[in-house]
């Protein structure tokens, strides 16, 4: 019969080793994560996350992007967010500055370096921006200074450096453990299991809050319950969807003979951009709010009613809100599957090793044609991340949640982060554990 190789996942002495680093360092995350920074108001914070609204709807969807953090406002407040936008901002302006594109087709490998370097080093003004627009936005929803007497000018000047030199380090160490759990621990999946980690500690207390409404909590749980699970589904069936392109390979010689061209296939995946494109829209939605908050408290009437106007247009409810997130989470999934597959080169890599698409040409010619197939295959994925991310919206027209909205925002974008980042790892340690001898097709006697 066959038995699973996941049966020597402790006795692996390797894997086990990882497992425990992993967990170790997730453990040290959400410990970090509650060391608070001074002089937060926490009876205004906990009016703020409780409460319902625009306010309500953008404090959840930065507490879910930070892995949690928001609701203490730690030193981690910003997770590793600042680090994922700087990421995917170099990545936008390779196509867009020739310099860029021809450092990373001349040497693949030292422009990944270079890539990575400068991500680094993008992150921090990043993060330092977020923490002043942050700090300012939430004091601007609660109506009062989440952190008392912020400000740069006078005797707060020094104070409010320090806080934000803080928050920046505590993004800095966020993306720190990221690598070191990606490096030592589960490959490749460092960042993702911190966002990971925010979101799962984060579901009794929603639990609880779900429960605390006595009329009608089970009705909303069995509602919840059935979403989650037709998501759940959805978003499996939708991860796994993929175009297999047919692609003859070239035949080997083997001594004086050459043998028959191979036949295999390019396999072209449904949803490439994963859940990028909810964050670049999130993030940009967020910006004119952010930017708004400058200015709410300016001496001038018209200046400082356009921007609480801004402010709450853009703080993360009503119609026009979700008819923009759904545009631009569908339009942003397509520009980037673009960038990402145009930086891939398929049509030139498949060139090089001899194959061709049967009845397309190579080089440019399979590389439009892959294009187009793409594009094509991308509608429905694209289509699906907007759903997604509008279902809060759609389910209270028809079902009065009220402040236990933050429980669905998780059973959709932030399950979305659950399920890819299970799967992902899912499939890591299968590798690891068949790279170890342990094959899962293993026959006992």
């Amino acid at each position: 019969m066959k038995r699973s190789a996941w049966r020597y996942l402790w006795t692996a002495r390797d894997v086990r080793r990882k497992l425990l680093i992993t967990v170790g360092l997730l453990v040290l995350y959400r410990f970090v994560a509650h060391v608070p920074i001074p002089g937060v108001d926490r009876e205004l914070l906990a009016q703020l996350m409780a409460g319902g609204g625009a306010s309500g709807t953008l404090v959840g969807i930065l507490d879910m992007l930070s892995g949690g953090t928001v609701s203490n406002f730690s030193v981690l407040a910003m997770g590793v967010y600042p680090y994922i936008t700087a990421q995917i901002i170099l990545q936008l302006a390779v196509p867009i500055i020739p310099a860029l594109q021809r450092r990373m087709e001349d040497d693949p490998r030292e422009g990944q370096k270079w890539m990575e370097k400068w991500t680094y080093i993008l992150a921090v003004p990043m993060a330092a921006l977020q923490a002043v627009g942050q700090i300012r936005i939430f004091g601007g929803l609660a109506g009062g200074q989440i952190i008392k007497n912020f400000g740069f000018s006078g005797a707060n000047l020094i104070p409010s450096l320090a806080i934000v030199i803080s928050m920046t380090a505590g993004t800095m160490f966020a993306i720190w453990l990221g690598e070191l759990i990606s490096e030592y621990g589960i490959r490749n999946q460092g960042l993702s299991l911190l966002i990971f980690a925010g979101i799962v500690a984060r579901i009794p207390t929603n639990f609880a809050r779900l429960m605390s409404d006595q009329q009608n909590r089970w009705f909303i749980l069995a509602f919840i319950i059935g979403l989650t699970t037709l998501i759940i589904f959805a978003i499996v069936f939708v991860q796994q969807g993929q175009r297999n392109v047919p692609v003859m390979y070239p035949g080997r010689r083997v001594g004086n003979r050459m043998s028959m061209p191979v036949k295999g296939t390019l396999p072209l995946r449904v949803n490439m951009a994963g859940m990028i494109p909810l964050i670049f829209a999130q993030s940009l939605l967020a910006f004119p709010a952010i930017l708004a908050s400058f200015f709410t408290d300016s001496q001038v009437a018209w200046v400082a009613n356009i921007a609480q106007g801004i402010q709450t247009t853009f703080s993360g409810t009503g119609f026009w809100y979700y008819m923009f997130y759904f545009t631009m989470v569908v339009g942003f999934t397509f520009f980037y599957t673009d960038v990402l597959f145009a930086q891939q080169n398929y049509g030139e890599n498949l060139k090089r090793a001899g194959a061709q698409i049967p009845g397309v040409s190579r080089g440019q010619p399979t590389q439009r044609y892959l294009t187009k197939v793409l594009r094509r295959i991308t509608f429905p994925g694209a289509f699906f991340l907007g759903v997604v991310a509008i279902i809060p919206y759609l389910v209270s027209l028809v079902l009065p949640l009220g402040r236990n909205t933050g429980v669905l925002l998780i059973s959709s974008a932030g399950l979305l982060i659950v399920v890819g980042v299970v799967r992902d790892t899912f499939f890591t340690i299968d590798a690891e554990l068949k790279l170890h001898g342990y094959d899962d097709t293993l026959l006992v006697r």
